[in-house]
């Protein structure tokens, strides 16, 4: 059980244009928080994701990506570029973050605690690559993890479960 001073709703995150999402505002949501990026091979999953945004937002649940340029290159837009081409291309409406480091010394703050929370295959903590997912409970308790291989609607059945929860 986290308490509130370590927990998911103490966490913050940058935004783009030197804003602060502040997790508390989080608090009671169904919350999927996903690393992405837009010359990824799954890159068109942001298509996905929105269409899971769609499905269940107005059900306490949202979507936060979190854009790195870590794997491959494969993020080299700047905050602006990222935004324009995820709407452009994928329609996406979900709240996407400043860029940032997800493995490493400057690893956000979100990102540390979320893999200290829920390691990957094998007891692994380091995100392996673009589109690795978290979902996090309504109590912010980080409930599952998936790889980048695993595809949006692949989840919807867990992410319905929790949202009726």
């Amino acid at each position: 059980m986290s308490n509130e001073k370590s927990g998911f709703y103490s966490l913050k995150a940058e935004l783009p244009g030197n804003k602060v999402f502040d997790f508390a505002d989080l608090k009671g949501k169904v919350v999927l928080i996903v690393n992405t990026a837009s010359e990824c091979g799954f890159t068109p999953q942001y298509t996905g994701l929105q269409a899971l945004y769609d499905k269940y937002k107005d059900q306490n649940f949202t979507i936060i990506g979190f854009p790195s340029n870590q794997f491959g290159g494969q993020e080299p837009r700047d905050d602006a570029g990222i935004a324009e081409f995820c709407t452009l291309n994928h329609g996406v409406t979900f709240p996407l973050m400043k860029k940032s480091d997800v493995n490493g010394d400057k690893t956000n703050e979100v990102f540390k605690w979320l893999k200290s929370e829920k390691a990957g295959i094998l007891g692994l903590t380091r995100i392996k690559w673009n589109f690795e997912k978290f979902l996090i409970d309504k109590n912010g308790n980080v409930v599952q993890r998936w790889a980048s291989t695993t595809t949006p609607s692949a989840i919807d059945a867990e992410v319905a479960k929790l949202v009726k929860a």
